[in-house]
């Protein structure tokens, strides 16, 4: 019988998953559902991992849930499977803005429900996830497989509830920003003549890179943008354009209408 199941199999349950197996879980202790067929067939031939039959048979047979259904189908599939749930089982739930205090109004208040906002790099082993539960009500043996889980496809935070709205911000949808930040600079690149191929590589090796530096030195990301910026040198007259141009700003208002919009959902 599998441990883990996964409801919803979108780019992050199947990310997830992926990551999961690519990191010592075994596909035997996996199952999952999806609502479209082909994506089930896909998955299972890509992965070799059996799906379950439907929702509530994969909610019944597993000791870890994973609801990997995007927000507005959360009621739904909730209704769906509460009557086959466990005390004993615990629910993971990725989706921003369905509280802990929701997600028991809608289970029961004796299910144990795990809330975290993980990100698409878990495929290759990067993943960035903020994780909150009530630790006093797990084990031990279960407090050791839910950070299992979690590094197995990246790095984990135990975050207060309260705060994984800017979770979402900071981790959860911010690689986009980032995929737009390497185009941007590939782009700049070949208007200046580089091959597009060339700029795409150097953009993101240097993306890659610079994160690096930051994780490992644990020096402050100004004093490392300092040391790029020679006196009266390229970067800072670069860096001079980025503040004219409201770079910093751009962020902070991207970051703004996220945490909006996850207070809305």
């Amino acid at each position: 019988m599998a441990e883990i199941g996964f409801i919803g199999m979108g780019n992050m349950g199947s990310a997830i998953m992926k990551g999961l197996l690519k990191h010592g879980f075994q596909k035997e202790t996996l199952t999952f559902t999806d609502v479209s067929e082909k994506q089930r067939g896909k998955l299972r031939e890509e992965t070799g991992v059996e799906p379950a039959g439907d929702n509530r048979t994969c909610a019944g047979m597993v000791k870890y849930l994973v609801l990997a259904v995007k927000p507005q189908y959360y009621a739904g599939v909730l209704e769906e499977i509460r009557p086959v749930l466990k005390p004993e089982q615990v629910i993971i739930s990725i989706a921003p803005g369905k509280t802990i205090d929701y997600l028991k109004g809608e289970l029961g208040a004796d299910k144990r429900i795990v809330r975290a906002m993980p990100n698409t790099p878990a495929l290759l082993g990067e993943g960035m996830t903020g994780v909150s539960y009530e630790e006093a009500a797990f084990s031990e043996e279960e407090k050791a497989v839910i950070r299992q889980f979690f590094c197995s496809f990246g790095k984990m935070e135990m975050v207060e509830e309260r705060l994984m709205d800017a979770v979402v911000c900071v981790s959860g949808s911010s690689p986009a920003y980032v995929y737009l930040f390497i185009e941007a600079l590939a782009d700049g690149a070949v208007k200046c003549g580089l091959p597009r191929d060339k700029a795409y590589q150097m953009a993101a090796q240097t993306v890659l890179g610079s994160a690096r530096m930051v994780l490992e030195t644990g020096k402050h990301p100004g004093e490392l943008k300092d040391m790029v910026c020679s006196p009266g040198g390229t970067t800072i007259a670069a860096v001079e354009a980025l503040e004219q141009w409201g770079f910093r700003n751009a962020v902070m208002k991207a970051t703004d209408a996220c945490y909006d919009k996850c207070r809305s959902i």
